[in-house]
């Protein structure tokens, strides 16, 4: 089968990616240099593009130009403690991110009972952003007792890490309850929060975290970019 013109322009482009004839992070030419380099036009160009895109090979930033993707691959390992800055530095990658939005809310039927509060009981949500060597990998939403944890989101707003605050409430460690994971559309937001293609899916990671004695104190839905990760479970020990 004869391959078009724009299947023939993505499939040199990711050859060349492969090969490493274009660098991660190298910025490629201009529509109109790829229109005269293949001696096409711009919708094959583009069609071929946005194919790469919603592969995850490249990165369209309006405004800069057309970018390959030098996000790293997280090979994040969820168990008991599974912890985000450890996981990253790790594999060598650096981490960061910062809380965009708070605001005090009322627990929903999701949040109430994997919190074991009443329905409408007042809780914290935290929105954030999470960053592996600057490139977003994810977007959360977290979920605390607003009477236990009182000044939770100024310490988090101030950037203290999640294990500190626990300390300063007298948890000194805590673990992970539960973990369910699906895949669905990326929301145009959340796409563009994460730089990828809309097209591309995201994984939503729901988590329930839970002191020693086994008391949850935090509920989470985390929105991950699905071509930058690679979730691993551990083998929990017998009678885990």
């Amino acid at each position: 089968m004869l391959r078009e013109q724009w299947q023939i322009i993505r499939d040199e482009i990711a050859e060349d990616i492969t090969k490493g004839s274009i660098l991660s992070g190298e910025k490629l030419p201009t529509e109109p240099e790829l229109c005269q380099k293949f001696g096409v036009g711009r919708h094959s160009v583009r069609r071929a593009i946005d194919a790469l895109a919603v592969e995850g090979k490249l990165r369209v930033e309006h405004g800069r130009g057309i970018f390959v993707e030098d996000a790293p691959l997280i090979d994040y390992n969820i168990g008991r403690r599974a912890r985000f800055r450890q996981n990253l530095r790790s594999q060598g990658v650096v981490p960061g991110g910062s809380v965009i939005g708070y605001e005090l809310c009322s627990a929903s039927p999701v949040v109430a009972k994997a919190l074991q509060l009443a329905e409408g009981t007042p809780v914290h949500c935290l929105f954030s952003q999470g960053m592996a060597d600057g490139v977003p990998i994810c977007l959360g939403y977290s979920y605390h007792d607003a009477a236990r944890f009182a000044d939770l989101p100024s310490l988090r707003q101030k950037n203290v890490p999640i294990t500190d605050i626990y300390r300063h409430y007298g948890i000194q460690d805590y673990f992970r309850l539960t973990t369910s994971i699906y895949a669905r559309r990326a929301e145009k937001d959340e796409a563009q929060m994460l730089r990828q293609h809309a097209a591309q899916p995201v994984l939503v990671v729901c988590k329930t975290d839970s002191d020693s004695a086994r008391r949850p104190i935090a509920y989470s839905e985390g929105i991950w970019a699905s071509d930058r990760v690679k979730f691993t479970f551990e083998e929990r020990e017998e009678g885990q």
